[in-house]
């Protein structure tokens, strides 16, 4: 079978949300809390980045959620684009 549609959904996908990812990262340094485009992004983020933030405590001011959150989306996605290549 010919799964290239859904290789190039899963990729595009994947590219998106680690735009929004850096995007709300990078707001987050100038935008208030209460700004509609920060709080818009927050939403679509912080649910993914809740449990990486119970696991992995903030380092001072740091926080590294949000990178390994990148590259956790970037393997998995990397990993079912090999399967779906592989069948």
């Amino acid at each position: 079978m010919n799964f290239s549609i859904l290789i190039t959904f899963i990729g595009a996908v994947a590219q998106i949300f680690t735009w929004i990812v850096i995007a709300s990262s990078l707001l987050s340094f100038f935008l208030p809390p209460y700004h509609p485009v920060r709080e818009a992004l927050d939403r679509i983020v912080d649910p993914f980045l809740a449990p990486i933030r119970r696991v992995v405590p903030i380092a001072g001011t740091l926080d590294f959620s949000p990178l390994i959150l990148i590259i956790a989306v970037q393997f998995l996605s990397g990993v079912l684009i090999n399967i779906l290549r592989s069948l």
